[in-house]
């Protein structure tokens, strides 16, 4: 990892630099940025945190607020040098929710499982629980002291992407874990974990009470307006409490299409592989065993017929189907 991050030294070096996450950056993503912009900062490298998304999360605002997170305005973006050296962080190149952006992606840092077929110059991959994870393990390899409010937000993107160490976990995050929380200001974690939903995301809630269908384990929510995708993630979380559901589906209606969010309970069944194969023809998706995420395309919700909801739930069915003949 060493030898990597010196690598991308000499690249950014002489370059402006952006470090983009995904469009709608959760506290995971927005952590392994900062923490990122923190250690290149130290050696001589001003990098900027940028993404084409909202921020509509009160957690991820109040986060921005705590932590001095400036990002890069639409303008600043969109005028970005061709030659500008970018750093996806928590996501890959042709994921549905990464916005193509001027300058090049030549560095990668992720925790999912890898799908891209793009090629960078420098990866920093590993399957753990929160890309966070990976960050405290450079800060470590490097033998740099880390800062106080850096780890305040590593140690909060891994408590959030984990579900506080229930989902997902690995050797790597329980290690990182442990030794974030010796540093973190933890009076700034319980403002973050006790200031997570706003009023307007109870509609959302209330939807999900209203329109949720059982089938066979699987809670399937059709929420019919827009809303950010933590907010979605936040309502499968919720249908999963269910005792009678194992697996959540929940999706929105979208510009875009249909956005979604799936969670699992079953150590049998991949919500990344299952939703891979639900919306294979129709959108894409991918993601952890636990949790994940797709896009239904717009322009192929026609192909669903009169009740699309319906064969929603057919094709998550049949999908469930295959993954367990994998097994």
């Amino acid at each position: 990892m060493r030898e990597r991050f010196e690598k991308l030294l000499r690249i950014a070096h002489g370059h402006v630099v952006c470090i983009q996450t995904h469009d709608y950056p959760d506290p995971d993503a927005l952590a392994t940025a900062y923490g990122l912009q923190e250690l290149l900062r130290r050696h001589g490298i001003d990098a900027e945190i940028g993404y084409f998304g909202t921020v509509d999360k009160v957690n991820i605002r109040l986060m921005m607020d705590e932590f001095e997170i400036v990002p890069m305005s639409s303008s600043r973006l969109a005028e970005i040098a061709e030659d500008a050296v970018v750093i996806n962080v928590d996501v890959q190149k042709n994921n549905s929710n990464l916005t193509d952006m001027r300058g090049e992606e030549r560095v990668c840092i992720d925790h999912h499982p890898w799908v891209t077929e793009e090629k960078y110059d420098i990866v920093i991959h590993k399957i753990v629980g929160a890309c966070s994870t990976i960050i405290t393990e450079l800060y470590v390899e490097l033998g740099e002291d880390i800062p106080r409010m850096v780890a305040t937000a590593l140690l909060y993107g891994i408590k959030m992407d984990t579900r506080n160490l229930c989902s997902g976990v690995t050797e790597e995050d329980l290690d990182a874990f442990t030794r974030l929380h010796r540093i973190a200001n933890h009076d700034i974690i319980r403002r973050l974990e006790n200031n997570s939903l706003q009023i307007s995301d109870l509609r959302a809630y209330g939807a999900a009470i209203q329109n949720i269908v059982v089938y066979e384990g699987i809670g399937f929510v059709h929420i019919p307006f827009d809303c950010p995708d933590g907010l979605i993630a936040s309502v499968s979380n919720f249908i999963l409490a269910l005792d009678a559901v194992t697996l959540a589906v929940v999706y929105a209606d979208r510009s875009g299409g249909l956005k979604f969010s799936v969670r699992s309970e079953l150590s049998s069944v991949n919500a990344g592989q299952l939703v891979n194969y639900a919306l294979r023809g129709v959108g894409n998706g991918g993601g952890h065993a636990t949790m994940a995420g797709g896009l239904l395309y717009k322009e192929r919700i026609q192909t669903l017929g009169s009740d699309a909801d319906t064969a929603i739930r057919m094709r998550f069915g049949d999908a469930l189907e295959r993954v367990r003949s994998e097994q």
